[in-house]
């Protein structure tokens, strides 16, 4: 009898992960999660400074030396998922790196849908370009498929850290390592608002470089800091959305990439524009089709359900259905 009672609550629990696609987080969890996300977080930002230099963030030797530390750090970030899985007992039928949104699966909607949508958001600004842009759009084209103005783009380590280093390692530390240690204790939703709190944080470290080379007086620098994270802030939840949504990584890192391009939508000089009218009406239909597609282009059924991610929950959530 001892016996069957001692088995009896491990046989419920089994029966209860099993029937609700997930399990039932251990005590203490989210503890652990938050500690492992902190400890990430601090781990990237702290890459960026082991190396000394009295040079500026965009000279391309410090460039450089930040690639190679920050590619070590997201190589190795992996391995704190991986741990923490081992150390809190969480049970995942998806493989790890299916979890970090690194599958075959629903990979060409992943690719186009997410991209397509932060497009259409960014409708306004990319009228306004398409308008003071002194090339045609078949020069564009031409420019786009010209192998030299590619070699050129790789060849800038600005333009390399931007487009292509920085979303990638970003976007695989702060979002698909993280919410996968988030969403077990704290759910889909909360997780998305939660992960970029550590990715507006960690760019808090720009205030040191401005601080030290005095690029600003301090109130300037400070309201730099707030606005930066602010913004960061607002578009890590966008991208933790759309992981969670999708379960993919390459979106997120597509959005962020052309993110990074655009810049933050320049209001002030379309209130100034000649076509005035036209560009701010251009603003208004992007957020407007943003908001109308947002859900649509991030349906979990093209993507494969449910998202990997999703399988971490205890209880079905709205954000993991179609």
């Amino acid at each position: 009898m001892a016996e069957e009672e001692d088995l009896s609550p491990n046989l419920m629990t089994e029966d209860m992960e099993h029937s609700n696609g997930g399990f039932v987080p251990p005590d203490g969890l989210c503890w652990l999660s938050v500690l492992s996300c902190l400890l990430l977080a601090c781990s990237y930002v702290g890459s960026l400074y082991v190396w000394r230099s009295d040079l500026p963030r965009d000279h391309p030797t410090v460039i450089k030396r930040r690639f190679t530390s920050v590619l070590i750090v997201s190589g190795l970030s992996p391995l704190f998922v991986w741990t923490w899985r081992e150390f809190t007992g969480v049970r995942t039928g998806p493989s790890l790196l299916a979890l970090m949104g690194i599958h075959l699966e629903g990979l060409i909607p992943a690719i186009i849908l997410p991209l397509m949508l932060t497009m259409v958001l960014f409708l306004g600004p990319l009228m306004q370009l398409a308008m003071d842009c002194p090339w045609s759009f078949m020069d564009g084209i031409r420019v786009a498929l010209d192998p030299w103005f590619w070699m050129l783009c790789f060849s800038d380590m600005r333009w390399l850290r931007n487009q292509v280093v920085a979303p990638l390692t970003e976007e695989l530390v702060f979002r698909a390592c993280m919410l996968p240690m988030l969403v077990p204790c704290a759910g889909p939703l909360t997780a998305i608002f939660t992960c970029p709190l550590f990715f507006g944080v960690a760019h808090f470290h720009h205030v040191i470089e401005l601080l030290r080379f005095r690029q600003g007086t301090l109130s300037g620098i400070f309201l730099s800091a707030v606005f930066q994270f602010s913004y960061t802030a607002v578009f890590g939840a966008y991208t933790a959305f759309i992981f969670i949504r999708t379960g993919h990584l390459i979106g997120p890192v597509l959005c962020h990439s052309f993110c990074n391009y655009m810049g933050f939508p320049a209001i002030s000089a379309a209130m100034e524009h000649p076509h005035r009218l036209t560009v701010l009406s251009s603003y208004l239909m992007g957020v407007l089709l943003f908001l109308f597609f947002l859900f649509p282009f991030t349906d979990p059924s093209y993507y494969g359900l449910p998202t990997p991610v999703c399988t971490l929950t205890s209880s079905p959530s709205s954000l993991c259905l179609s």
